[in-house]
């Protein structure tokens, strides 16, 4: 067992995947879920049966948008998300490209912002996103003046008094 996918995930993660005995709550629940092409409860099999090939080639692993929902409804009380933190980290170190335009750039610029400010500011983030990215700035303009208007989403952003404490957490965590 020391060499399976499944001892991976528990090394990188913690989590059992094994205990899973596939109820599906936690596809059920998950709000992308109809974009993936297996779902949560289905890549957790596939790790069992070291199908390591079609999920680092699936786009359900760059997908998790790490909400929790998943955990949350797991009557094993399986960290899923953590799971799907642990398969894209052996992805990438397997030489397995993202599956998903861009979401690499996401992910640092987030943990950018949160290692820089203690916390994550939406605007920052998507700012750089899009500037990065090439996405269009005003695609969905009305939807952020939105979100702005109902006070959803700070201008600046505000930084978290133990910042430094964040950042040291960061460089804890450099292997």
């Amino acid at each position: 067992m020391s060499n399976s996918l499944a001892y991976e995930v528990y090394r990188l993660s913690g989590e059992q995947i094994e205990l899973c005995y596939h109820c599906h709550k936690c596809t059920a629940g998950c709000p992308v879920v109809d974009a993936m092409e297996y779902g949560r409860d289905r890549l957790l099999r596939m790790a069992l049966l070291e199908q390591h090939e079609p999920i680092f080639l699936s786009r359900d692993i760059w997908l998790c948008v790490g909400c929790y929902t998943c955990a949350a409804r797991c009557p094993n009380e399986i960290n899923i998300a953590a799971v799907m933190d642990g398969l894209r980290q052996m992805a990438l170190e397997g030489g397995y490209r993202a599956q998903e335009r861009d979401v690499l750039l996401f992910h640092r610029l987030f943990l950018g912002a949160v290692k820089t400010l203690g916390r994550s500011h939406e605007l920052v983030v998507l700012g750089l996103f899009k500037v990065l990215s090439h996405v269009p700035l005003l695609n969905d303009m009305e939807a952020g003046l939105g979100l702005f208007r109902r006070g959803k989403v700070p201008v600046l952003p505000q930084t978290l008094s133990p910042a430094a404490g964040v950042r040291r957490l960061f460089k804890r965590s450099k292997p």
